[in-house]
């Protein structure tokens, strides 16, 4: 860990100066207390560097939590392993009978509600207070429930270090979640605009506890951040019945971890309650379990937080990028994909390409950067990888 500036820390060794610059912009707010937290996977976002914890007094930043409100994952182990999945072969029927009832890619929902426990999921978020919102701002929320998305969205079989078979799971709030924070990043920038608030990045625009705008974005975030928990459960549901049909019998989960990444709480820190958020971390408080996806094609992991002081009971959520989409797209080629995820069960598609993982950081540097924040319980490597375009 290294101190970049009085309320800026860092634990990332692989650092751009962008991504520096971003993180000290957010610091320098006046309302930030103790100091912004980076995380070993730091990288620049929108706004908030996305690896950031951001604790705040009396004020939140929408843009600190992000678009994708409440993304995470959920990892499940199952009672199989690697024998079961040898035995029963033909990894490319379980990839396709996930893909048949996840739908996948942005934009793509379910036809319809799933089954009784998807009823029960929208009936749940119905009752809860940010329903309306939701239905004005995407009517369609309910079909919602239950897709993957696109990006580094994805569902994984890995094994981990005793052969065990793991479900691993990546994914948020989907359309309904962009919308809601997009309309209240909007709020806040044009408050800030209002009143002639000076920020060092208009991105970084926001509201202020005890005013009806921060009051209406609180609830639609924590309906919000719901709804993600609901929608991993939702896929997860699907792809371990998957699972249990591929291999003749019915899962039994041993172990659930269900963690959000992108999300905002309210927790007391260096003696002062603040408003936390998390953009790319999650909580690592001491005894907590936790989930650290790497790239497409490399480990991920199983751990449980240290509680660092320091670190504001935070750890990394993944490898964090260190090549854009789009420069991705034209460093590497289908070939050096291919020789990546060698040995995995994929959709074969140039349409994943900026999803390399050489376009990320060394998942293995970031978790050595994280050794004093998170302890490694279970090494995860993937036999089938399912993503959407």
């Amino acid at each position: 860990m290294e101190q970049l500036a009085k309320k800026l820390m860092n634990w990332a060794s692989i650092l751009e100066d962008g991504t520096r610059e971003q993180a000290l912009r957010t610091a320098s707010l006046p309302f930030i207390h103790p100091w912004v937290a980076l995380m070993p996977d730091a990288h620049q976002g929108k706004g908030a560097t996305v690896g950031s914890v951001i604790p705040t007094l009396g004020a939140i930043i929408p843009a600190a939590v992000g678009v994708d409100i409440g993304c995470g994952m959920i990892a499940v182990r199952s009672q199989f392993t690697a024998k079961d999945v040898q035995d029963r072969g033909d990894l490319a029927a379980l990839r396709e009978s996930i893909e048949n009832v996840v739908p996948l890619s942005a934009g793509r929902y379910n036809a319809d509600v799933h089954d009784a426990a998807t009823e029960r999921r929208i009936a749940d978020l119905e009752e809860r207070d940010g329903a309306d919102s939701a239905d004005m701002t995407s009517p369609n929320w309910r079909l919602q429930l239950g897709s993957l998305g696109s990006g580094n969205h994805f569902i994984e079989v890995s094994l981990d270090e005793k052969d065990r078979v793991w479900l691993f799971l990546h994914s948020g709030s989907r359309g309904v979640g962009n919308r809601l924070a997009v309309k209240h990043i909007k709020v806040a920038q044009d408050l800030a605009k209002r009143w002639w608030i000076p920020l060092p990045d208009p991105d970084l625009a926001y509201l202020v506890e005890g005013t009806d705008e921060f009051a209406a974005y609180l609830r639609d975030l924590h309906w919000a951040q719901h709804f993600a928990l609901l929608n991993r459960e939702e896929m997860m549901d699907r792809a371990v019945r998957c699972l249990g049909t591929w291999i003749g019998e019915p899962v039994t989960a041993s172990e659930t971890v269900n963690t959000h990444h992108n999300y905002t709480a309210r927790e007391k820190h260096f003696g002062k309650e603040v408003w936390l958020s998390r953009k790319g971390a999650i909580d690592a408080s001491a005894g907590t379990p936790g989930l650290i996806p790497g790239s497409m094609g490399t480990r991920s992991y199983v751990v449980t937080g240290k509680g660092s002081r320091v670190g504001l009971n935070s750890s990394p959520h993944g490898a964090g990028r260190q090549y854009s989409r789009t420069a991705a797209r034209k460093t590497f080629s289908r070939a050096q994909l291919d020789a990546a995820m060698e040995g995995i069960e994929w959709r074969r598609t140039s349409a994943f390409l900026d999803e390399i993982p050489a376009a990320y950081k060394d998942v293995d540097v970031v978790m050595d950067d994280a050794k004093d924040l998170v302890e490694i319980r279970h090494t995860l490597r993937q036999i089938v990888n399912v993503k959407g375009c």
